[in-house]
């Protein structure tokens, strides 16, 4: 079975080798935003053959071909995840360092005005949202 990064490496030309297609696979699979040591270790957990540098390479890699995202969240670690089909944005706990994604149309279309009344046309954008939680109470139940 092929995944979805695995099927973009192959589209954009690159050479699949087996521990390429561990690593696509283990960040297909990841539902968070992995750095690079959260990555090798579980890639390792599959093929214990494949070495942090062998980890580094490909990640950098995939980013250079548009496949990954890098996100650095204040946390001094450079975190991944698949370029998105759809555009979203971060909000990032920084007492646990968990990141909820979110879309909100009311902030798009503030960008966009904000652009336009500075007299440009907004082409892309990144929002990060640093924060702690109101009540640990609530937000526990919420989970």
């Amino acid at each position: 079975m092929t995944d979805r990064i695995e099927k973009l490496c192959i589209e954009k030309g690159m050479r699949m080798t087996e521990q390429r297609r561990v690593i696509a696979r283990v960040v297909s699979s990841s539902h968070d935003h992995p750095d690079v040591e959260e990555l090798h270790r579980r890639a390792a957990a599959v093929d214990p053959g494949i070495s942090i540098a062998t980890v580094y390479r490909t990640v950098r890699l995939f980013e250079e071909a548009g496949i990954l995202e890098r996100h650095d969240f204040r946390d001094g670690r450079s975190r991944y995840e698949e370029v998105p089909e759809r555009h979203h944005d971060h909000l990032i706990d920084m007492r646990t360092g968990d990141v909820v994604e979110f879309t909100d149309p009311e902030i798009e279309r503030l960008q966009q005005e904000i652009a336009k009344r500075l007299g440009y046309k907004l082409i892309d954008h990144r929002l990060e949202l640093y924060a702690l939680p109101i009540d640990d109470k609530a937000k526990a139940g919420k989970r």
